[in-house]
């Protein structure tokens, strides 16, 4: 594993170590869909607005903010309340949301299906740490939460937002969101909110940017970003750090938007 210009694996650990300490910062969570949790105290509160910030982070950060906003308000910025005790009339408000192809009728779904999750399934930590337990595998605890998610009534179109490794999909938004609840960085950006995932087996999320620079860096040899692209970049992400490989997200996605490198 080596750099573009040909230097080891130290050197490259040494460089990504200062880049992460450079972006896993407070200065970071401000542009960034993290704010949207940060802006509560509640465990219930953070994971709701956190998993509603995550399903919407696809497009331009300050339009994710914004949309996230949006909805946030319309539950009364009181996402465990709202989500538990909303009636029909409540919900009706939720009809005209739309941020890119998630429209109302996704919206209604997501609040609904997460009441199920908190009201019978532990919430949203329990949900996803039952699939995780057996293996300590977060593609099986991915899925394992795919289909308890799905399993109240839905349109088929809600479907593509909750992305699928078994099908060999990058899951990006829940790896970033996994990141968010599980990793305790000591900055204040990531939660570390849930225990019973350990961050030495979290999956780095992959997208345009942190894969573009993650190929520069030698970090990933495979083209496509899919899930074996993720296996292979977490694989060695672990060489440099096995106990926090996830880390790395901070520097490969602020080389790629904050430097373009």
């Amino acid at each position: 594993m080596y750099l573009q210009q040909n230097l080891p694996v130290k050197d490259l650990k040494d460089f990504l170590d200062r880049k992460t300490e450079e972006y896993n910062s407070p200065a970071f969570i401000v542009t960034d869909p993290i704010s949207i949790p940060h802006r509560f105290s509640r465990k219930e509160d953070i994971e709701i607005a956190g998993f509603l910030s995550a399903t919407l982070a696809w497009g331009q950060r300050k339009t994710i903010i914004s949309s996230s906003l949006r909805l946030l308000r319309l539950m009364d910025d009181d996402p465990w309340n709202f989500i538990m005790q909303a009636g029909p009339s409540d919900f009706e408000r939720l009809d005209t949301f739309v941020h890119r192809t998630f429209n109302g009728d996704d919206c209604l779904f997501f609040l609904q299906s997460l009441r199920a999750v908190y009201q019978y399934h532990g919430g949203l930590e329990a949900a996803f740490t039952k699939g995780y337990t057996e293996n300590h595998n977060i593609r099986e605890a991915i899925i394992y939460f795919r289909k308890l998610f799905f399993a109240t009534a839905h349109l088929p179109h809600s479907r593509k937002h909750v992305s699928d490794p078994g099908k060999n999909s990058s899951a990006k938004r829940i790896n970033m969101y996994l990141r968010w609840m599980t990793r305790n960085d000591r900055q204040g950006v990531d939660f570390g909110l849930w225990k019973f995932i350990s961050p030495s087996d979290l999956m780095c999320p992959l997208d345009l940017h942190s894969g573009r620079v993650a190929r520069k860096l030698g970090l990933l040899l495979r083209k496509q970003d899919d899930w074996k692209a993720v296996e292979e970049l977490t694989a060695n992400l672990r060489l440099l750090d096995p106990l926090d490989p996830v880390k790395y997200d901070f520097a490969l996605f602020g080389l790629g938007v904050f430097e373009n490198f």
